[in-house]
């Protein structure tokens, strides 16, 4: 009879992206836990310290895996489609006004939280003795736009007693700029380049294809990331710079859970659906610490959920998620920036604090949506001219902070392709207001699932 079938189905909640999520989390806590006070660390992890390890970098590495051809198709694919709108360069410009928008509010934010929690100020450490590590600069940063290959591949190898090992490595920004250029010259050439465009179409679609099946073992992936941070890291980690940590997390929530609602309420939209939308998109952004990795699934949520047409979606998620980066690129710069002039007693000017916001605003594309926000950091203080050693020491928390970081940013790469797309007229308001379903990783036809939300008819 037809009646056992549904006898069978498990319930929504135990289906649906959210509470797996959550469930993972707990799980990688509880790991994480039995891993640190069973002797493993850093440098000498045990065997439940390395399997947590290897799964979480193995599925970041998953999801990096087709970061390059994804970017490269959706931005080719984007352009085509923009080319059909009336008002594609008006979308654009609008796209990158609510960039600069977003970041110079947050980085006021920080800069305040900066000011009142005196991070720098009385904490116990030592002055670092320098730092080493990967620094930002102007020239660099504008020099990192010219591509070295048509693939924005790079490749280094290193000597380990007597064995050579070589790693591949990528620049998301020349690959924008060279997806940028092809797209153009596409549309430039005209029907010529039809079969290209159609081919980088089914391309696109294949490429989505696989990384839903890789989003949709992202609970286990997260069990690996949230177990190897508190193996490694440790909650008392925070400790050491408490005030510094609570800070950033004080901005970051204002500007998620304050900053954003403001914005999308002023446009006449639901903030509960705003959310419920996006939400899927800010868990993997917190376990993965990488916009990049998360892009497809921002993608996904901001089209499907938030009802932003396919076509200016796939230019303004991608362009969001290498230059709207209002965790790692405003909250944290400002916030640090101060801290490192307190702990070092250098007074900042009102000149400084302008130099802070500009920054913020036009260098964030330094970051280039990986894991990290360093070289912004080391970008902001160079300009400033305050130490580098400064860096050393932050390094402590920011695997722990970068989870917040990240989350924001991705929150952010949805909401202003979302708000444009409310101000021009072009949001499918019956999608945005539709219930959700927990699932988004169905397909757009019925025989492959339902889809993320049902029309708004749906009972």
């Amino acid at each position: 009879m037809s009646n056992a079938a549904p006898s069978s189905k498990l319930p929504r909640w135990m289906t649906s992206f959210g509470p797996q999520i959550i469930a993972a989390l707990i799980a990688g806590l509880i790991l994480g836990l039995i891993a640190k006070y069973t002797g493993s660390t850093a440098d000498e992890p045990n065997g439940l310290g390395r399997a947590l390890s290897i799964i979480g970098s193995s599925y970041v590495s998953l999801l990096r895996t087709a970061v390059i051809p994804l970017i490269f198709f959706a931005v080719v694919a984007s352009i085509a489609n923009l080319s059909k709108v009336t008002n594609a360069a008006r979308l654009a410009w609008q796209t990158l006004l609510w960039f600069g928008i977003t970041a110079l509010v947050s980085v006021t934010i920080g800069m305040i939280l900066g000011v009142v929690f005196q991070p720098g100020a009385n904490t116990g450490q030592e002055a670092p003795a320098g730092y080493d590590g990967k620094t930002g600069d102007w020239l660099g940063f504008l020099t990192g736009l010219i591509p070295s290959n048509f693939l924005g591949l790079g490749a280094s190898t290193s000597i380990d007693e007597g064995a050579a090992s070589t790693s591949i490595s990528f620049n998301v920004l020349q690959i924008l700029v060279i997806a940028i250029a092809v797209g153009v010259a596409a549309l430039k050439v005209g029907k010529a380049a039809e079969p290209f465009l159609a081919f980088s179409a089914s391309a696109l679609a294949i490429i989505q294809k696989v990384l839903w099946w890789i989003i949709r073992v992202a609970p286990i992936g997260t069990v690996g990331l949230i177990g190897n941070a508190v193996a490694t890291y440790g909650w008392d980690t925070i400790g050491a710079l408490g005030k510094f940590t609570v800070a950033i997390y004080v901005g970051l929530a204002l500007v998620l859970f304050a900053l954003y609602p403001v914005l999308v309420r002023s446009h006449g939209l639901s903030i509960k659906q705003y959310f419920s939308g996006v939400w899927p998109a800010v868990q993997l952004g917190f376990v993965s610490r990488s916009s990049i990795g998360t892009l497809p699934l921002t993608q996904r949520v901001t089209e499907r959920n938030l009802g932003v047409p396919s076509g200016y979606a796939s230019f303004a998620v991608p362009l969001g998620a290498t230059t709207k980066m209002d965790g790692c690129a405003a909250i944290y710069p400002a916030v640090s920036a101060v801290f490192v002039a307190q702990f070092f007693n250098i007074d900042l000017t009102l000149t400084d604090y302008i130099l802070i916001a500009i920054v913020s605003v036009l260098g964030s594309a330094a970051t280039a949506g990986t894991t990290g926000a360093v070289v912004m950091l080391t970008l902001t203080l160079s300009t400033l001219g305050l130490p580098l050693a400064g860096v050393g020491l932050l390094m402590a928390v920011d695997p722990i902070i970068d989870m917040g970081r990240t989350a924001v940013n991705v929150a952010g790469q949805a909401l202003v392709p979302t708000i444009v797309a409310k101000r021009e007229g072009i949001l499918d308001l019956d999608m945005y207001n539709a219930p959700r379903n927990g699932n988004p990783f169905a397909d757009e036809s019925v025989a492959e699932g339902e889809a993320i939300a049902e029309p708004a008819s749906v009972k």
